[in-house]
Parts: structure tokens; C-alpha cells; sequence
């Protein structure tokens, strides 16, 4: 029987577990669901289904560096507590280093397999679940890499080497000297993990956002009363005080203060001997866009204790 995306999928929804084992539990029993279903339970696998409805909003950003590209990716796990697990931390740092060659592909980085083990990154995130007793996820990935300059990563509050919470990847473009290049990229993403930009430059920016703010602004410039002609430049003002409010070679540079960053590559010229363009960045912040469920501590354990809180 011919095993099909839609039937991997429906397995994978109803099990929780990785789309590699659900395909092979499918082969393995003809595209029977329900058999399929009893294959992975049978094998320990679905057992980590049980707890893929708890929210995932805790865990550790990793970043992994090889020349010319970096990788930042984020596993996702119920506590941070889990963060502090060597077993999970040695999981998200050969995932960061497999990313590399992922290509910012979530799915195919899910399915690459896990160094030592037989099975892919999924597999063996659906093994850690069942010995830790947290769900986990593998929740997304992206590579930067450039032709000619360096790909600087960096962690905020870092808990291992290339493990933290906040994670940071900037390219930057030059023929000049790569540790001067380097030291500025460094800068860079620590003004990143600061002020967390919204793009590179305005030309970047979500036009949708654009026409937001601009009419969010226009209501606020209506009420005030002023002439068209005045009130459409104080709409231009603003605008722009918002540009450089939310991209990154506009804002003031965290590290002096002062300069403003676009100002501060251009400044670093000099020293790197050679011109520098700051193509693109990438920062991860754990946990950011998932809706945490709110836990009365106390009363859990005071419930798992069979006592009133």
C-alpha cells in the first residue's frame, strides 16, 4: 500500500511523535492506522505523545558557527529547568551544528540524522521527552552565511558555550580583515540582543506594519487639529523617529551611546581596511510568540500531594 504525506501527517497529529517513525510505523503496517498507532506505542514512542499537548515555551536558543555560515536554532521544552539538563543541552547543541546544513529548514533539520544514535534529530528529541518527562520541540531554525566576511553569533547570558536564551546572528560583508570584522560583528549583535531591531534598514520592513503605525499616527496628528499640509509632514516625522526606533542602522549604537549603528559600521571601515555591509541579522529570543499558560505553583504540588493549597 502506497503510504501517503496526508496519512504521515494524520498519524503524526494523533501520536505526537516524529514524521520519520510515523512513516516507517505506516510502511511497517501496511497503512494501518490503528496498528501503526499500537507499532509506536509498542516501541516506547508514543508514550511521549501523551505530553505533546503541554506547552513547550521554555528550553534554549543554539548557535552553531562554520567559517563563512552560522545557524541559530530554538528546542523548546515545559520548564527551564530542563534548560539546565546536560543530557537537553548536549541535544541542542549538535542539533545547532547539524543546522548548518540545514538551510533554515525546520522539517529537513528534524529528519537529518542524530550523530551515534541510528535515528534522526527527531527521534532521539522523542527519546529525551520520555526519559525527562517534558514535551519537547524542535520549534524553528534559520542559517546566515556570506561570500566574502564573516557570520558572528552571539548568546546572551550564555549557560554553556553556544546555549542561552537570547541568540544572535549577523553577516557582515568585506574583503578586509576577518578578526576586525569579527570583533565588529561581535559589537553588533550584543547591540541586537539590546535593542531587538525589526529589520536592517527601513526598505526591510514589513510594509503592513509601515501603514500601521502611519495611521496609528495620522489619528493621533487629526487630533491635535493642525492643517493638512502641516499634520501630513508631522505624520513624515514621526515616521521617521519610528525607523529609527526599530531599525537597526538607524538606532544609537548601545555600545557608546552616541553614534548611530549605520554610522558606526562605516566608522569601522578603517580599521577592517576595506568597505563593510551589514547584510542581514537574525535574533531568537526563547519562547517569544508561544501563549504561556499561567500555573498556580503551590497548588499543583499541593495537589499532586493530595492537600488543599
Amino acid at each position: 500500500m502506497e503510504i501517503t504525506a496526508a496519512m504521515v501527517k494524520q498519524l503524526r497529529e494523533s501520536t505526537g511523535v516524529g514524521m520519520m517513525d510515523c512513516k516507517k510505523a505506516l510502511a511497517e503496517t501496511n497503512g494501518d492506522m490503528e496498528a501503526a498507532v499500537d507499532w509506536l506505542r509498542t516501541r516506547g514512542l508514543a508514550k511521549a505523545a501523551k505530553k505533546a499537548d503541554r506547552v513547550a515555551a521554555e528550553g534554549l536558543v543554539g548557535v552553531a558557527t562554520n567559517g563563512t555560515t552560522a545557524a541559530v536554532v530554538e528546542v523548546n521544552s515545559e520548564t527551564d529547568f530542563v534548560g539546565r539538563n546536560e543530557q537537553f543541552q548536549n541535544i541542542v547543541s549538535t542539533v545547532a551544528k547539524l543546522a548548518l546544513d540545514a538551510n533554515g529548514d525546520v522539517a529537513k533539520l528534524g529528519e537529518m540524522p542524530f550523530p551515534g544514535t541510528g535515528h534522526s534529530v527527531q527521534a532521539e528529541l522523542t527519546e529525551a521527552i520520555s526519559k525527562i518527562g517534558e514535551n519537547m520541540n524542535l520549534r524553528r531554525t534559520q542559517t546566515l552565511s556570506v561570500t566574502d566576511g564573516v557570520v558572528e553569533s552571539y548568546v546572551h547570558n550564555a549557560v554553556k558555550s553556544g546555549l542561552g536564551k537570547i541568540g544572535i546572528l549577523v553577516a557582515l560583508e568585506s574583503t578586509g580583515d576577518k578578526a576586525a570584522l569579527s570583533a565588529l560583528g561581535k559589537q553588533l549583535a550584543m547591540h541586537i540582543a539590546a535593542t531587538n531591531p525589526l529589520a536592517v534598514d527601513s526598505s526591510e520592513l514589513d510594509q503592513d506594519v509601515v501603514a500601521r503605525e502611519r495611521a496609528i499616527i495620522l489619528e493621533q496628528v487629526k487630533e491635535s487639529g493642525k492643517p493638512a499640509d502641516i499634520a501630513e509632514k508631522m505624520v513624515e516625522g514621526r515616521l521617521r523617529k519610528y525607523y529609527e526606533e526599530v531599525t537597526l542602522l538607524a538606532q544609537t549604537f548601545v555600545i557608546d551611546g552616541e553614534t548611530k549603528v549605520g554610522d558606526a559600521v562605516k566608522n569601522a571601515e578603517k580599521e577592517v581596511g576595506a568597505p563593510v555591509k551589514l547584510t542581514k541579522f537574525v535574533r531568537y529570543a526563547l519562547g517569544e510568540g508561544i501563549e504561556k499558560v499561567e500555573t498556580d505553583f503551590a497548588a499543583e504540588v499541593a495537589a499532586t500531594a493530595g492537600v488543599k493549597a
